[in-house]
């Protein structure tokens, strides 16, 4: 238990602390053996806070306020505020909830006693373990500031590199939205127009039309069961994208596709060089920085090429033989990089200026994406136009010339 207490110390000085003692007679004990005389005493009770881990309906804590959380660390022990203070005030500052609590029970473990990248290895959840082997660099070589630094440097590229791709794909998927909407639209409301036509007339469609008649009339007459199953199979390959079965298909064909393929090479050759450089530079082992990088990238053939690396390192290989083994998914500019560090112990510094520049590569084509997907689009939507032309226009037409 907390006691907070006022004593004469045994040289007349009087003392206020707040210890910790398992009853109050230990803390008589302890006053009675410095022949110092105890002038007042009160438990302090601690506010209970409900932790996360303890709450399964909490989602994850917000990028930008992780970011925000290394941030703000560094600069206040950098200030000279120790760590529980530094926690208190940011748990103050805290407009999120879930990040109050959180922070709440932070405090709680440092106060007692234990390793502040032990209380962060309980919430795999919110702190990654790239985050936490960062901490605990950072408690060993006694520069904690550096490694919030870095970890707010990287999770803050990180978030931008994902923002990008992110606003890249916005507008193809606005445009194919609009599309599937429109045809929809014309399913429900135009089609039926033209079937009552071809009904009255009495004459043999081509398979084509059939085929949209049959879809208008599934989606007019049977919208709810249409509209259910479409929720299915959209739920279903949803569900499929989340099995490590379907990661490792996605995986394999985003590799595959035209222009995304290569932004998917670039962004993991990024995270790979950047992730082991910040770790190396934090003095993290090279064999644990390959197992954390691991864990990092997303990409299933990504995370074998790092796991062939920590086996032929600790059977004495070295890294820039698998990536060269590996060029079809790291780029040779990754091995060569790697090859000059690990000859002139440079290996971090190096990686890292690799890690820069696939990153700026990475942004410099988001920024033309929309540009270049824009005539795969089009393309798209003419033969989307041109099978419903074909199909609904043409036996008009063919109707008319034969009347």
């Amino acid at each position: 238990m907390d006691f907070k207490y006022k004593a004469q110390l045994a040289t007349g000085e009087i003392v206020e602390r707040t210890e910790s003692f398992e009853s109050k007679d230990q803390l008589y004990s302890m006053i009675k053996g410095q022949q110092g005389q105890l002038i007042s005493v009160e438990e302090v009770h601690h506010k209970k806070f409900l932790s996360i881990k303890d709450i399964s309906f909490v989602g994850r804590i917000k990028e930008e306020h992780k970011i925000s959380f290394a941030r703000n660390l560094a600069a206040m022990i950098e200030a000279g505020l120790p760590l529980s203070r530094a926690l208190a005030v940011m748990e103050k500052q805290a407009k999120s909830k879930k990040l109050k609590a959180l922070i709440a029970d932070l405090i709680l473990g440092i106060n007692e006693g234990k390793p502040f990248s032990d209380m962060l290895e309980h919430y795999p959840k919110v702190f990654s373990s790239l985050f936490v082997s960062m901490v605990r660099a950072g408690e060993e070589s006694g520069n904690m500031v550096n490694a919030f630094k870095v970890i707010a440097d990287q999770l803050e590229r990180s978030s931008r590199l994902k923002k990008k791709i992110k606003g890249a794909m916005m507008y193809p998927g606005i445009i194919m939205s609009a599309m599937v909407l429109i045809g929809v639209l014309m399913m429900i409301f135009v089609v039926p127009t033209l079937t009552a036509t071809f009904k009255d007339l009495n004459v043999d469609l081509p398979a084509s039309t059939k085929f949209i008649i049959f879809m208008s009339d599934s989606m007019k007459n049977h919208s709810i069961l249409v509209f259910l199953g479409l929720a299915a199979v959209v739920g279903g390959f949803v569900w499929g994208l989340r099995t490590q079965k379907g990661k490792n298909i996605l995986a394999t064909v985003s590799l595959k596709i035209p222009i995304i393929g290569n932004l998917v090479k670039e962004v993991n050759s990024a995270r790979t060089a950047t992730t082991i450089s910040n770790l190396l530079s934090a003095g993290v082992e090279f064999v644990r920085s390959v197992e954390i990088t691991e864990e990092v990238v997303q990409n299933y053939h990504y995370k074998k090429v790092l796991s062939e690396i920590k086996e032929s390192v600790k059977k004495g290989g070295t890294m820039s033989e698998i990536f060269r083994s590996n060029e079809k998914l790291y780029p040779p500019l990754v091995a060569e990089m790697s090859a000059v560090g690990e000859e002139t112990g440079k290996l971090a510094e190096l990686l890292g200026r690799v890690g820069q520049f696939y990153e700026e590569d990475v942004e410099e084509q988001t920024k033309n994406m929309s540009t270049i997907i824009e005539p795969f689009l089009m393309v798209i939507i003419g033969l989307v136009v041109g099978f419903f032309a074909l199909s609904m226009i043409g036996p008009m037409y063919s109707l008319s010339s034969s009347i």
